[in-house]
This record gives structure tokens, C-alpha cells and sequence, in this order.
């Protein structure tokens, strides 16, 4: 209920003040006990202190007050639980620039990060972002992640060979090596349509190769035989600026994504390289959140990617959705005249993580937290 004073008549116009004062005390009062917390109660209660100020000196004074002070409190908590805003790849860029990124690479070594650390202590580490997500929004939508960090240690150790991801499971999503292009339409058709764009960055890269060194922003991983380099635009969640200013387009290109991961510790995107006689040793991915999306620049003979036992090959201009938390292995057998196998790689999301479970895992893994 919110309370509008009427008009005074001529005989009360002609009270004195000192009866007026607590009829207007009183009313105040009132009016805060039943005020509706609204805009509109907010207009009509400013309306009525301005008439109020007219009539009696001391209960107007009162009641501007106690508006201060609650505009005051409003503003403060408003400012306290507003939701967090998750960077966008510019703001990412800048803040990795700020904090000194080196050689085009990103790595990280912190013991906090919920992406490297393996340790007794991370499932309630992940508990407490949870709680504090839930705290600043709600937990609602949050079933499946809350009970995927209460019983991750036995997820993690009771699957099958087959699928482990290193770091989170989330349960009840569907299982399978391979997804279909249609998983992420949208993103699969958008990094098709500019093959010949990124293709075009890659090979300009690729000339400052040589036999004597690394160039800058590549960087060498480690495989059972052969070599196999990377080139990063996002690392870990966290762009590479001086990677991504050297390819523009390809930098923007994943700002029209939809589903690209580009908020927490799970999203990558790379131009991934083998040389002739390169095998990558098997591994499993961190979790099973995403799918992987190689988009084939360079696809001699003889290379395939083997993703929970069942072999696929890469094609130019076509793109390949795996889940990277199977057990999986690449190699590159064709003949050396046939050059580099090249792939562009990117982190989408899993198709039936919901839009409130994204926002909650972004905020969980989020870099550094």
C-alpha cells in the first residue's frame, strides 16, 4: 500500500504546528511500514514529501532523511551484488597484456589454478565457487554441477578407461567420441565459410619458420615422436595478444561464435601443426564441459585422429567435433613432401550444458580463481 496525503482543509491549514507535526510523524511512519518498494511508490512518496515539506517543517525534514538514507543503502548493495561481467576477448587481451604475457604463450603455474591443481583440495575449492555463485544468482539449474563436485573424486575414478576427464565431470551428459556437425551449426558453418581467411593467416605465420628456432607465439609440446607445434589466440581462458594481433581476422572471427569457451580455464583456440612422422601420445582432455573442433587448413595422407578407439580423418574446409575427455591420439604418417598436417582447434560447448550452467562453470573456472 502506498500512502498519498490529501489536500488539508482551510481549518487544519489553520492548525497549529505542533498538532500537525505528529500527524505527519505518524503518517510517515506508516508509509514506511506499508511502502511498496516500488518506482512508482518512490515517485508518489517523493510527491508527497515535497507537500509535506509544505505543511509541517519537522516531519518533512524526517522523512527526506530517512529517503537519503535508504537511496544510500539501496546504491551500496546494488553495487556490492551486481552481477559479475564476464570479460569479452578485448577486455582478456588488455589484462593479459597488463600482466607482462611473454612470447605470445600463456601458462599457467599458478597452485590455486582449479585447471592445473590436482590435489585433495580441489573439490572444495569448487564447492566454494559454487556456493558463491549461488550466493551473488541463484541454484536454480545448478543439480547437475552441484552434484558433480559432491561426488567428483568417485566420477573421476570409477569411469571407464575409455573417458577420464583429468580435472571435472559433469554427470547426465550424453557419452559419445564424435558429435555430429550439426552439435553446433551455427559455429561449425561460420568457421567453414572462412577457411581461405585463416588459412591465409596461417601460412603467413608459417613463413617465419626455420630450422634454426622457434619464431615467436609458437610453441613446441611435447609428443612421442615428431613435432608438434601450436600457435595460441586463447590459452586457458586468457587471449594471447600478441598472437592475436598478428592474425586480426581470426581473432574476430571467434567474437562471432556462439558457443566458443572463452570465460573459463577450459577454452582454447590454437592452430595446431604436425610435421611428417609425428604421433602425439594418448591422452584425455580436463573435461567433458566441451567439444573440440579441429577445422582442417592442411590435410596430407596418412593423418588421423583416433578418438576413443574409433579413427576419423581430417578434410580441408571441414570441421571435426570430438569430446577430447575420450582417450585420443593423432598422427601424421604421410610422406614428407606432402608437408604439415594444420588444423585450426576451439573449444565449444558441450550442446547440453544449459545457458545457466555455462554462466555458473564460467564463473567457477574462471582464469586465476
Amino acid at each position: 500500500m502506498v500512502w498519498v496525503p490529501l489536500r488539508p482543509s482551510s481549518s487544519e491549514r489553520r492548525a497549529p504546528l505542533c498538532a500537525a507535526a505528529p500527524r505527519c510523524a505518524t503518517m510517515s511512519m506508516e508509509w514506511l511500514l506499508d511502502w511498496s518498494w516500488s518506482l512508482d511508490g518512490l515517485r508518489d512518496f517523493i510527491a508527497s514529501g515535497i507537500q509535506s515539506f509544505r505543511d509541517c517543517d519537522a516531519s518533512a525534514l524526517a522523512a527526506v532523511a530517512c529517503l537519503l538514507v535508504l537511496f544510500m543503502w539501496y546504491c551500496y548493495h546494488v553495487g556490492r551484488e551486481q552481477p559479475r561481467a564476464y570479460a569479452t576477448v578485448n577486455a582478456l587481451m588488455q589484462s593479459a597484456e597488463a600482466n607482462g604475457v611473454q612470447n605470445g604463450f600463456v601458462f599457467c603455474h599458478s597452485p590455486e589454478c582449479a585447471r592445473c591443481t590436482h590435489h585433495d583440495g580441489l573439490n572444495q575449492k569448487l564447492y566454494h565457487n559454487l556456493q558463491e555463485y549461488a550466493k551473488r544468482y541463484s541454484w536454480s539449474g545448478m543439480g547437475r554441477i552441484h552434484k558433480g563436485i559432491r561426488e567428483q573424486g568417485r566420477y573421476l575414478n570409477s569411469r571407464p578407461s575409455i573417458q577420464k576427464p583429468e580435472v571435472f565431470f559433469l554427470p547426465d551428459l550424453p557419452t559419445m567420441p564424435y558429435f555430429s556437425r550439426d552439435a553446433q551449426k551455427h559455429d561449425v558453418e561460420l568457421l567453414e565459410r572462412n577457411f581461405q581467411t585463416i588459412l591465409c593467416e596461417f601460412e603467413t605465420l608459417y613463413k617465419a619458420f626455420s630450422n634454426c628456432s622457434l619464431p615467436q607465439g609458437w610453441k613446441m609440446n611435447s609428443t612421442a615422436s615428431g613435432e608438434w607445434f601450436t600457435f595460441y589466440l586463447v590459452n586457458q581462458g586468457m587471449c594471447v595478444p600478441r598472437n592475436c594481433r598478428r592474425c586480426p581476422r581470426t581473432y574476430r572471427l571467434l567474437g562471432s561464435l556462439r558457443t566458443c569457451i572463452g570465460n573459463n580455464v577450459f577454452g582454447n583456440a590454437c592452430i595446431s601443426v604436425l610435421s611428417p612422422g609425428t604421433v602425439i601420445a594418448e591422452h584425455y582432455g580436463p573435461t567433458n564441459i566441451r567439444i573440440r573442433c579441429h577445422l582442417g587448413l592442411k590435410t596430407p595422407s596418412n593423418c588421423e585422429l583416433v578418438v576413443g578407439g574409433e579413427p576419423q580423418c581430417w578434410a580441408e574446409g571441414r570441421c571435426l567435433l570430438f569430446d577430447d575427455s575420450f582417450l585420443h591420439t593423432a598422427f601424421h604418417e604421410g610422406p614428407p613432401e606432402e608437408g604439415p598436417r594444420v588444423i585450426f582447434m576451439v573449444d565449444l560447448w558441450h550442446p547440453n550444458v544449459a545457458a545457466a550452467e555455462r554462466q555458473a562453470l564460467d564463473f567457477i573456472f574462471a582464469p586465476g580463481r
